[in-house]
């Protein structure tokens, strides 16, 4: 997120400028100084982000329908605005427009619009169809985030990310119905249960992989295709607000195009942002203890005396709860403005249950008794998708939010190699070591946790404090000069 300044005119009046996420560190909205409470007569009104209502759940929040929704921005200084002007090959040119105005009803309008075309263009079905699927072909973090990053504010993206793998989970209960039937093929035509799975459920990733291919578009101004409609899926007006409303948050986003690719040096640039390490290395750490479980979760509940039909059926409850928890996580995080410690609330839920299974031995007590814990450590709040979108907020620019991004998920994936190894086969069936491990991870968890807010807070207020020491004509020749690039402005204050 970063600070807003205000630039006073020649004629004596000031207008309010956002920078690149337009939000103060509590997520509340523009950080305006008192010069900047009135605009400049040549600038048409802007909105009040107090009129914003985020969730259908929010009755009570103000939302007027006919507001101006239109958001302060660098762009309405015409000095300030000449540093921030996307580039001439950003795809999305022809429908920016630093004088469009639109209000509240057409901005959610707009975004219905998006969401029904994106159900209707087959988007859903076809990240919905195995378990493979969506492993192979969307695990890649960073292209999701990119592209959704074309369509949403940084306040969106983190619920739109849990439906992605909230989609996962369904993938997955799919796939357990999917195993217990295909598996009943075992010895037709002379394969076995296993090869029949492989063959189907890979003949569903090719023909999703295809589908979802042809009928994503590349941007909210590329929609039109031989399948998606030669007319695409919005008006000129709809465009015209999806665009600017997203480049107006965060005018970094024209400053590469979607067809541009990411170098090494770029790749290095993020290795060495050393104010994004704190989220790698809570992606490295953050669901080793439950991926463990994940992991051995059959295997175990077959040990209780479970079958394996039975075993493939009992992994859908937890994939059920999941979703219902992952969801409600993710909007808590938005409702509450908060990141660290709605993040940090998934190792609450489990530490408890480690802790029980540390205490007592599964494999001794009634089997559904103990079912029932590994259920309940599965079925957690994940939050996987907040810090996603935790990551491309505290990057600030289209760039280093693309090679974080996949950093990040490579931390990620790396915490699955080490979930795998914390089991072992000498530790088996109890498995006392490795859960005392997970026990420990958890702890730990919960230390990085509390340390990475301390950082953010800690970096925003001596960032903050330099900031406040310049005059106001240092700080526009600063937003106007500076070689500062985006994280690293001073005028960027940290997500936490």
């Amino acid at each position: 997120m970063a600070t807003v300044i205000a630039r006073t005119y020649k004629g004596g009046s000031s207008t309010p400028l956002a920078s690149q996420s337009g939000t103060d560190e509590d997520g509340k909205g523009p950080i305006i100084s008192d010069s900047a409470i009135q605009s400049s007569s040549d600038i048409a009104e802007l909105g009040d982000p107090a009129e914003e209502r985020r969730f259908w759940f929010q009755k009570g929040a103000k939302y007027d329908p006919d507001a101006i929704a239109t958001q302060p921005s660098v762009f309405d200084d015409p000095e300030l605005a000449k540093q921030y002007q996307p580039r001439a090959d950003w795809e999305n040119l022809h429908r920016f427009d630093p004088s469009a105005r639109w209000t509240w009803g057409e901005e959610n309008a707009s975004l219905a619009c998006l969401c029904r075309n994106t159900l209707m263009g087959g988007f859903i079905p076809d990240v919905s169809g195995s378990h493979e699927f969506i492993f192979c072909t969307f695990t890649d973090t960073t292209k999701v985030i990119l592209y959704l990053s074309y369509f949403y504010k940084h306040h969106e993206l983190s619920i739109r990310l849990s439906f992605f793998w909230t989609a996962m989970s369904i993938a997955d209960i799919i796939a357990g119905f999917l195993a217990f039937g295909i598996l009943h093929l075992r010895g037709h035509d002379g394969h076995a249960g296993w090869r029949w799975l492989f063959l189907l459920e890979g003949l569903f990733t090719l023909v999703f992989g295809f589908g979802a291919f042809i009928f994503m578009p590349p941007s909210p101004t590329q929609t039109a295709g031989f399948l998606r409609g030669k007319k695409g899926w919005f008006t000129e007006r709809e465009e015209i607000i999806m665009v600017n409303r997203v480049i107006r948050e965060d005018p970094s986003k024209g400053g590469m195009h979607n067809r541009q690719p990411i170098t090494p040096k770029l790749l290095w640039q993020s290795i060495t942002d050393f104010d994004l390490w704190p989220l790698y290395i809570i992606g490295l750490t953050f669901q080793t203890p439950m991926t463990t479980v994940q992991q051995y979760f059959t295997l175990i509940v077959k040990s209780f005396g479970f079958g394996t039909f039975e075993t493939n059926l009992l992994t859908i409850p937890y994939n059920v709860i999941s979703i219902i928890t992952l969801l409600s996580l993710t909007y808590f995080s938005e409702v509450f403005k908060s990141l660290t410690w709605v993040s940090l609330f998934p190792q609450i839920w489990v530490l408890p249950l480690f802790i029980y299974i540390n205490v007592v031995d599964l494999t001794e007590i009634n089997k559904w008794t103990a079912w029932a814990v590994l259920t309940i450590i599965l079925a957690y709040p994940s939050s996987h998708a907040i810090q996603v979108g935790w990551n491309s907020r505290n990057s600030n620019a289209v760039r280093s939010r693309t090679t974080s991004a996949a950093l990040y998920n490579m931390f990620v994936q790396a915490s699955g190699i080490i979930a795998s190894n914390i089991y072992q086969k000498k530790d088996a069936p109890r498995y006392k070591v490795g859960n005392r491990t997970l026990l420990a991870l958890v702890c730990m968890n919960i230390g990085i946790y509390i340390l990475t807010k301390v950082y953010y807070v800690v970096r925003n207020y001596y960032r903050s404090k330099k900031w406040n020491s310049l005059t106001e004509d240092e700080k526009v020749q600063y937003v106007s000069g500076t070689t500062d690039k985006g994280n690293k402005r001073l005028d960027f204050i940290f997500a936490h």
